[in-house]
This record gives structure tokens, C-alpha cells and sequence, in this order.
């Protein structure tokens, strides 16, 4: 029982000192990827609101479950957090027959801080402007178009299977090591097509290396009004999106979760920080941690749903 009193003191006057040391940020993607671009910016504003830097460390191997393994065996003192994601939070449990760390009762969500379309993009060589003529091309020369994306059961293979299962078309899949590279990989003429989060295509979209067919969320993107959803291209059932978020191991005291809560939603809510996020095709968002907590558990069961009906099979 002293013990246990005096752990819970010690807990008690770290967090009142939290942070007097710079913070560990693992994200589980290379340098340059799209979740790496998002980060970075979050990273140096959300490390100007605690007073201490947030130190990336890019923890890359096995779709981003070597990093999150990290994350999730780190001491809870609040030094060492995860950039939560799509691909190692909720997707991976359903594409992998084992996980090193259990995404749901592993990590204490503290916020999201951003949303992104997945954009479908095209070689500018490809004979197709508008989500039915890729797909017309694919059923023409089903097999032969080559689809790039960040690597296997990654939120891209997922997006672009989702769209041939729907679709009932087939190209052969391609993965590369990270979304730079695959998007790289169509900009070249080495893959025809990706499906993939937004901020990596997006500057070669705006440059003319590559062309937009469409978004893969309810909505357009204020960063590319003029490109439909691909529901609007004639796919109705089609959703797809990348969330992004802080989350901390469990146990990390209550104290230093809401103290990182606080600064992130306080670091959001700059119109400057907003902006930077909508140039990369995102959009700022924050939520409490129990409002994290449910999201996460939502997008856990969908993207169940989601891994079926494209047919991935967990390897």
C-alpha cells in the first residue's frame, strides 16, 4: 500500500511538471511520407504551446507496426508518444493474424489533429480524365494497369482495393516502400495509378505531373474543389480517409494526457496552423480524448467492414 502511495505521488509531481524535457514522437513512416509531412508541421507548433521540442523519430518496418510496438512498450511518463494513424491503428488489426500490441486497449488517445481525403491520381500519359474511363481502361486490359501504393495493407492498397472490388476490375498492385515513393512511381510511369492520402499527390497534381480523378470521402476537398468524390464518379458506395492523432501508452497518468489535450487543441486552433494543414489537402480537427477513444473504436469496426468487402485477406 506505501508503495502504491508513493508511485501515485511520484506520477502526481511529474505530471505537474510535465513537460521539463524534450517529447519522443514515433511515427511508424519514412521521412517525406504523407503522415510524416502532417506531423512535422503539427510537431514544431505543438512543441512551441509545451515549451519543450516534440522529436520525430521515423520508426519504419511491417506498415507501421514496428514504431506503434515501440510506442506501445515505452514508459507512460508522457515522453514518448505515437502519431496514431489509419494504417497501424485500424486497419492492421484486420489485415495481420497476429499484432504485437492490441491498438484499442494499448495507447490512451489524447487528439486527432487532422483529417485527410485520399486522392486518386493518374499518370498524365493515362488515357483516362474521370473515374469511369480508369475503369473502363482496367476492365479493357484487366491485370495490365499497374497501382502503386504505400506498401501492403496500407491505407492505399486498402483505398485502391476498395475501389477494383467495387469496381469489379483488376490491376496489379504494386507496393512501394512509403507513399513518396509510390506516388514517385506514378509520376514516373513506372505504376499508372494511386489511391492515396492527399498531402503526397497533391503538389504534383498542382504542378501537372499527375492527374486528380477523384476524392475518396463524402465530400469534395477545399483544396480541390473541382474534383468529384468518386461516389459522384458512379461508385455510391465508395468512402475512403486517413485520420491522424497524438496517442500515449497506457497508463500514462490522466494529468499529462489532458495537458497534452490542451496544447493540442490550442496549437489547432491558429489560423495559421489551419492554413498550413489545408495546404496539404487536410483538414485541422481535434477532439477530447473520450471523443478520440470513440472514434478510434468506430473507424476500428468500419474499417472491419471495409477489409472484407475489398476482399484483403489477413496474412
Amino acid at each position: 500500500m506505501r508503495a502504491w502511495l508513493l508511485l501515485l505521488c511520484i506520477l502526481t509531481a511529474q505530471a505537474q511538471d510535465y513537460p521539463s524535457r524534450p517529447i519522443r514522437l514515433i511515427l511508424p513512416q519514412q521521412p517525406g511520407s504523407a503522415t510524416d509531412v502532417l506531423a512535422r508541421l503539427v510537431a514544431v507548433k505543438l512543441g512551441d504551446t509545451l515549451g519543450q521540442p516534440l522529436v520525430i523519430e521515423n520508426r519504419i518496418g511491417a506498415g507501421g507496426l514496428l514504431g506503434a510496438e515501440a510506442a506501445a512498450k515505452a514508459p507512460p511518463d508522457g515522453y514518448t508518444l505515437l502519431v496514431g494513424a489509419t494504417a497501424w491503428i485500424t486497419v492492421a488489426p484486420h489485415t495481420y493474424k497476429t499484432m504485437p500490441y492490441d491498438p484499442l486497449a494499448d495507447f490512451l488517445p489524447v487528439s486527432l489533429f487532422a483529417v485527410s481525403q485520399n486522392l486518386l491520381a493518374v499518370n498524365p500519359s493515362l488515357p483516362a480524365t474521370s473515374v469511369k474511363e480508369l475503369v473502363a481502361l482496367m476492365k479493357a486490359k484487366p491485370g495490365e494497369l499497374n497501382m502503386a501504393s504505400a506498401g501492403v495493407a496500407s491505407s492505399s492498397h486498402l483505398a485502391g482495393l476498395l475501389l477494383t472490388s467495387l469496381a469489379d476490375v483488376r490491376a496489379t498492385h504494386v507496393p512501394y516502400k512509403g507513399a513518396g515513393a509510390s506516388v514517385l512511381a506514378v509520376v514516373s510511369g513506372e505504376a499508372q495509378w494511386t489511391f492515396t492520402p492527399m498531402q503526397g499527390p497533391l503538389p504534383h497534381v498542382r504542378s501537372g505531373k499527375l492527374r486528380a480523378l477523384a476524392v475518396g470521402g463524402a465530400t469534395r476537398s477545399p483544396a480541390l474543389p473541382d474534383v468529384p468524390t468518386v461516389a459522384e464518379s458512379g461508385i455510391p458506395e465508395y468512402f475512403s480517409g486517413t485520420w491522424y492523432g497524438l496517442m500515449a501508452p497506457k497508463g500514462t497518468p490522466p494529468a499529462i494526457v489532458e495537458r497534452l489535450n490542451a496544447a493540442t487543441v490550442k496549437t489547432m486552433a491558429v489560423p495559421e496552423m489551419r492554413e498550413q494543414i489545408a495546404n496539404q489537402g487536410a483538414d485541422a480537427r481535434t477532439t477530447t480524448p473520450p471523443e478520440f477513444a470513440r472514434f478510434v473504436r468506430d473507424e476500428y469496426e468500419r474499417m472491419a467492414k471495409v477489409v472484407k468487402l475489398a476482399g484483403l485477406v489477413p496474412e
